[in-house]
């Protein structure tokens, strides 16, 4: 069923946008590789709210093995066998799933783009720990001359940039593959249902 191929290939490549989430994630947690920072509370607000572990890599390695799993012959629980309305269920369940994806890769892209815009926090000329660039609505990222105000930690505003906005575009593809899915379970089912009805007419 060329709607399963489509459902299946969708489901690793959300794993591996979801490992590579997790990873920039966490990679927030340690600028220049120091642990002193997560310790102290001296990073971005936004890097605590998981955006990349929980909404772009668990709630999306969730919908990402339920379409690794109609690779299988069985219906994923439906007592329909395989029949057509078999495959029909399975490819409308994976809405579900989809739609978890959905809200999960959602959250990714809102918070890293909050992360982005608010950018990160940083120690001034004077040792004050604050958002310095939190006022300028995002312009700071079109001015890299500025971003020398942030001393410590060093290299901190392409740090936060960097991985945000890798976050942002994991989470935008994720976003865009789970819709697809969407897409493609409603046409999967309403192929079963008109392929079964088909089958009713030529008996």
């Amino acid at each position: 069923m060329c709607s399963g191929k489509c459902t299946r290939y969708i489901g690793h490549s959300l794993v591996w946008f979801a490992v590579l989430c997790i990873v920039a994630n966490i990679l927030l947690y340690f600028p220049n590789g120091e642990t002193k920072y997560a310790y102290d509370d001296h990073l971005s607000r936004f890097v605590w709210f998981f955006a990349g572990i929980v909404g772009g890599g668990l709630l999306i390695l969730l919908p990402a093995f339920v379409f690794i799993g109609l690779e299988e012959d069985d219906c994923c629980g439906c007592s329909c066998g395989r029949d057509n309305y078999g495959k029909r269920c399975t490819m409308l369940s994976s809405i579900m799933a989809a739609l978890i994806g959905i809200a999960g890769s959602g959250y990714c892209v809102i918070v890293a783009a909050l992360g982005l815009a608010e950018g990160p926090k940083c120690s001034d000329s004077h040792g004050v720990w604050n958002y310095t660039f939190a006022n300028t609505d995002g312009q700071y990222l079109l001015e890299p001359a500025t971003w020398s105000q942030c001393y410590e930690p060093k290299n901190i505003v392409e740090w936060n940039v960097t991985l945000f906005s890798l976050l942002l575009t994991f989470g935008g593809t994720e976003f865009i593959l789970c819709l697809i899915q969407v897409i493609n379970g409603v046409l999967g089912g309403i192929c079963g249902y008109c392929c079964s009805h088909q089958q009713q007419y030529d008996c």
